[in-house]
């Protein structure tokens, strides 16, 4: 006796086919990948069934919303799959992955086969043929009648040989792929992808104080002022001008010069403190200017080629309008008070935080911080340096920038956050699209390697984009207290030829570092007065930073982190990395490569001995490769694996060069 099974019906509807570590992916799916317009899309699956019918598969993607567009997979080796798309608009996008039992892909292998063998396949044509009845029978009418001319072409065909070679040709399984007969068809659950703008990805990025661009210690700087310093910026080779805020600053708790708690009359405050009596997040400190001056800077700023990016700092004066409009928008103490903030040791008795759970802070903060930068987008401004965002709460994030992108998918958004590495990976998936990273503090030759190592080679390589500054008016690195002129060169190579993303503090160009004793901080800190600078100051950089600008525009290998391939040097303060380009067929072959020779010692000549990478090109070991030296401008070969690298600190403590084959007389 038969007993029913309904579980035996459903199990009969699971998919026939796995598809299983399908990548590129963020935890599985449940974060979006990160790219940029115009760059392939490479996916990967493992692709398998029961038995050994020949199975078929292909990614299908879409801008979200949009109609389905498909690219074939290939199969690679043990049941491992390749294919991909190139996303043509910024925005959010998907893709899955189908597989399906390609049953005349089958037919045509066994065909061959025997016909190989010198069996009689009679009968085999005659299944061919009632297999391409099947498949008409489902198939657009145009394909329908394509399929049913070759069925009784062949019906009426006496010729065995004849047969299998039209079923065998290539019209015959093009007629049949345009009938989309898919057998057994299963797909993966959709996966993210986030497609920005290529700034998102490839930016050098200066900042400075609006208040210090007077010219004058008396007098405070305007958005008038910084237009006069755009041609500057522009012709370092900077093409994003960053802020930090530009809001009314607070009078209670003001910090004096150097972090007082005692300021003058004078004293301007620090920034970080937003609010007073002139408004809040979504106003202009008045003595910088008005909403037109803002405005005309933001269109001064693009005739120039330069963005303006924004910082958005969750943090308020006691002076902000929001304390007394919004008051359960803030945790208050049995007493009435309301505690500053701290980090220990460090203290901000100007400020207060807001409580993102607070009575009336669902909806009404979360609203009003996403209306703050809408507010600012809708003025031009579409890139903001968040303030320490991983001590806000992680859906807050996640909604905010979903958003803002919905209404602005240009947008970009960069974390502040030097804290641990699970929270700054979080913050990266849940919607920032560049990251502050510990690259200011990796100093020697291992943990460098080993920091680009974990961000190109592992699973942050396909949602964290490390920005690299190389100082910040928070961060006066111990490295360039001692380094001297050498040492801010060095800092700059490194962040210019290993991310496509790196910024710098005005003030770096001139070697600024003098230090509070002890402390990563600056002597007379920008944070809490005006700082007029000579940019012609003797012995600056700027001739060095231009010339580095230029190389990342003019070699597309450096406008990443990724593809970073660290090389022997034999010298443990020579960092030597290659970036290679490859040509755009997808054979994988290197037309050039950007090679860097980096000393770590700003205290000491190097001659240090390495290996050139001939074999990235496909040569032998006693080859020539052609060389161009691309700060110095001089050309010239290398003969043979085995070469000597000299780096003097005094003159210029690194190389960049670019490799490509010799061609014609070297």
């Amino acid at each position: 006796m038969t007993i029913p099974s309904p579980d035996a019906v459903k199990a009969a509807d699971s998919p026939r086919i796995a598809i299983e570590a399908v990548s590129p992916s963020v935890d599985g799916g449940r974060f979006p990948v990160k790219t940029v317009v115009g760059r392939r899309v490479v996916v990967e699956a493992d692709v398998f069934a029961d038995g050994h019918e020949v199975l078929g598969a292909s990614v299908l993607w879409r801008p979200l919303g949009g109609a389905w567009r498909r690219e074939p997979l290939a199969e690679l080796v043990n049941d491992r799959w390749r294919g991909g798309f190139t996303p043509e608009t910024v925005g959010a996008h998907e893709f899955v992955v189908e597989a399906w039992w390609d049953d005349f892909g089958t037919f045509r292998r066994d065909l061959t086969k025997k016909r190989e063998a010198g069996l009689d396949v009679r009968l085999e044509t005659e299944e061919g043929l009632t297999l391409l009845e099947q498949i008409a029978a489902s198939a657009p009418a145009s394909v329908a009648r394509a399929l049913t001319d070759i069925v009784l072409r062949l019906r009426a065909e006496p010729d065995v040989g004849a047969r299998v070679a039209e079923l065998l040709a290539p019209e015959t399984r093009a007629a049949v792929d345009a009938a989309e007969h898919r057998a057994f068809a299963t797909r993966t659950w959709p996966y993210g992808v986030t497609v920005d703008r290529v700034q998102a990805e490839f930016a050098s990025w200066y900042e400075l104080f609006p208040r210090s661009e007077s010219g004058d210690p008396t007098r405070h700087g305007t958005f008038r002022d910084v237009i006069r310093r755009l041609p500057m910026i522009r012709d370092m080779g900077f093409d994003v001008l960053y802020f930090p805020p530009i809001h009314p600053i607070g009078a209670a708790n003001r910090k004096g010069r150097n972090n007082t708690l005692t300021p003058g009359p004078d004293d301007v405050g620090s920034p970080y403190a937003i609010g007073s009596a002139d408004g809040g997040h979504d106003a202009l400190h008045p003595e910088l200017g008005t909403l037109e001056d803002f405005r005309a800077l933001v269109a001064a700023a693009k005739e120039h080629g330069l963005e303006l990016a924004l910082d958005f700092a969750i943090q308020c004066s006691p002076d902000h309008p929001w304390l007394k409009d919004h008051p359960g928008w803030f945790k208050w103490r049995p007493d009435g008070s309301m505690k500053y903030a701290e980090n220990p040791p460090k203290k901000y008795q100007d400020i207060v935080n807001v409580d993102f759970y607070g009575p009336d802070a669902v909806p009404g903060l979360w609203e009003a911080l996403r209306d703050v930068v809408l507010f600012w987008a809708s003025e031009g401004v579409t890139t903001f340096r968040v303030d320490n965002p991983h001590t806000k709460p992680l859906p807050f994030w996640e909604w905010m920038i979903a958003e803002v992108k919905a209404k602005h998918p240009g947008a970009i958004f960069l974390s502040e956050a030097f804290t641990r590495p699970k929270v700054m990976y979080r913050l990266a998936k849940v919607g920032y699209g560049q990251s502050y990273t510990y690259f200011t503090w990796r100093n020697h030759k291992s943990e460098i390697a080993d920091y680009l190592t974990e961000l190109t080679t592992t699973a942050p390589k396909n949602f964290f984009r490390p920005h690299f500054f190389v100082n910040t008016p928070d961060i006066n690195p111990y490295f360039l207290q001692t380094s001297g002129r050498a040492g801010f060169l060095i800092r700059a190579a490194l962040a210019t030829t290993l991310s496509g993303l790196w910024g710098m503090y005005n003030g770096f160009e001139l070697c600024e570092s003098a230090a509070l004793p002890g402390k990563e901080e600056y002597l007379d800190s920008e944070k809490y007065e005006i700082r007029i600078r000579n940019w012609a100051q003797p012995g600056n950089i700027i001739p060095e930073i231009t010339r580095l600008n230029r190389i990342r525009k003019e070699n597309p290998a450096l406008q990443t982190h990724l593809g970073v391939r660290f090389y022997n040097a034999f010298d443990d303060h020579v960092l030597y990395y290659g970036k290679p380009r490859f040509a755009e067929d997808g054979s994988g072959r290197i037309e050039d490569m950007a090679l860097v020779f980096v000393n770590l010692d700003p205290h000491a000549v190097k001659d240090a001995l390495y290996e050139v990478p001939l074999w990235e090109f496909g040569l032998g070991d006693h080859e020539t490769i052609a060389v161009e030296d691309l700060m110095r401008g001089n050309r010239f070969t290398l003969t043979g694996k085995t070469q000597w690298i000299h780096l003097d600190p005094n003159d210029l403590p690194f190389h960049v060069w670019r490799l490509t084959r010799v061609s014609g007389e070297a």
